[in-house]
């Protein structure tokens, strides 16, 4: 893996990181406003699969799927976008949402574990200790230290949200790389937007939506901002920039550069829905981007072998250069 490359794809996975991010501050303001959190996704999921329509026919016209890829694909959009929503959702109804994210970016771990057997891909020195940081920064961050309810079904939930994260992950890295990055999102989401309605529908998720107005930057409106948010923001382009940056990254440097979504949305909250940050997150967030940077220089000693061959259309040219309360939803 190329310098270049790989400094792109870290720019992927960043840019991927924060429009993750902002989901947490736009479900937070329409959850307020009388949303439940199955709304918000499901909104979240149909919308941004509508939106990538178009640009990805387009794309299939050219480069049809394979029965193998069309498979990969649904199984994408299963576990790792729609399974791991209810799963995160389901375990929010049961845990604190500090918990449950830390539940589920324990999938991380899961990333570690597949690599070692999958690849052989031993765990270095660097990465155990980037990793341990990064957690216990994310600990921080999360103000675990506080009073949290634990429920068994809550954490079994959580885990399942940590399997559906590591597919995420492990599958878009291990995916045939003929098939363009807009596919694979659109594809995924469209499964999702499919699952996630028949799921209401069933009552596994409670759906129920409001017109009002949302406050965000101290002023009031209209409910569709946040909607699109969501939908344009924090599923279509984060989705998108995440399977570039895996497929350029490899599963392993992706997922803990991830982590830094939980930075984002902090940030996020404090900018759009004014919630103060404290000492504490501050120092656990520098422990997070101490971590990353700690697998970073392991990736750039030894380049992870979980990484695939880079498709010619993203090798760039000489030329191209919580509060934890905000953070209601996730990647899924």
């Amino acid at each position: 893996m190329s310098r270049p490359v790989s400094n792109v794809g870290l720019g992927m996975a960043l840019l991927s990181a924060a429009t993750f991010g902002t989901s947490g501050s736009f479900a937070a303001s329409l959850i307020k406003a009388g949303w439940t959190p199955g709304a918000a996704v499901t909104a979240r999921v149909v919308i941004a699969a509508l939106v990538l329509t178009v640009p990805a026919v387009h794309q299939l016209r050219s480069r049809p799927l394979t029965s193998s890829s069309a498979r990969t694909i649904l199984v994408y959009g299963l576990i790792a976008v729609a399974g791991a929503q209810l799963c995160y959702f389901n375990a929010v109804s049961h845990l604190s949402v500090a918990l449950s994210l830390l539940l589920e970016y324990s999938g991380i771990l899961l990333v570690i574990a597949w690599g070692r057997v999958r690849h052989g891909h031993r765990l270095g020195r660097l990465t155990a200790l980037g990793g341990a940081t990064a957690l216990g920064g994310l600990v921080l961050v999360l103000d675990l230290a506080g009073s949290h309810h634990l429920d068994v079904a809550g954490v079994l939930w959580g885990l399942g949200a940590a399997v559906g994260l590591a597919t995420y992950f492990v599958l878009t890295a291990e995916s045939d790389v003929s098939v363009p990055p807009l596919v694979v999102a659109w594809g995924g989401l469209a499964v999702a937007a499919v699952v996630l309605p028949l799921a209401a529908a069933a009552g596994a998720l409670p759906v129920h939506a409001t017109r009002s107005d949302v406050t965000l930057l101290h002023r009031h409106v209209s409910w569709i901002v946040p909607v699109l948010g969501m939908s344009v923001v924090a599923a279509a382009v984060a989705f998108l920039t995440g399977i570039v940056a895996v497929r350029l990254l490899g599963a392993r440097l992706a997922s803990f550069v991830g982590l830094a979504e939980v930075l984002f949305a902090v940030l996020f909250a404090w900018l759009l829905l004014d919630q103060r940050l404290d000492a504490t997150q501050l120092a656990g967030g520098a422990l997070v981007i101490a971590g990353i940077a700690l697998v970073r220089i392991e990736e750039m000693r030894t380049p992870s072998v979980d990484v695939l061959p880079t498709p010619p259309e993203l090798v760039p040219t000489h030329s191209t250069s919580t509060a934890s309360g905000a953070l209601v939803d996730s990647r899924g």
